[in-house]
């Protein structure tokens, strides 16, 4: 399961921002970076209604360098991304970010962690 449309964040100046701007929440094996929307920057294509959040998950090839691997985890977490629905105060964009050791950690434990920081956010109650 991927994302809907209106939840994936894109383009390279969104993450160049969210890289630069954004408020950090640290993990034992992620990190979340949250900030507040700026339609600016990412418009809403005609027909689609914005949502109260945007989202991407980077994992990169320091984590697990099988593909399989890294896809695997990808879909784990989008899933676990919309089962939650996160409601935010106000529209945000976020990105999470796996560290490296962590695609050998129980898929379970991993998503606990990402519930927690998105607490920790103020992303979800």
């Amino acid at each position: 399961m991927v994302l809907p449309q209106r939840h994936r964040l894109r383009g390279l100046r969104v993450f160049n921002r969210l890289y630069r701007q954004s408020q950090r929440f640290n993990g034992t094996w992620m990190m979340l970076r949250v900030m507040a929307a700026q339609p600016s920057l990412l418009p809403y294509p005609d027909g689609l209604k914005p949502s109260s959040w945007r989202g991407a998950i980077v994992i990169s090839g320091k984590v697990s360098k099988r593909a399989v691997v890294r896809n695997r985890l990808r879909r784990h977490f989008h899933h676990h991304l919309l089962s939650l629905n996160p409601t935010p105060l106000q529209p945000s964009w976020m990105v999470l970010s796996l560290k490296p050791g962590s695609a050998e950690i129980d898929p379970s434990q991993l998503l606990g962690e990402c519930s927690h920081l998105m607490r920790q956010a103020g992303l979800m109650q």
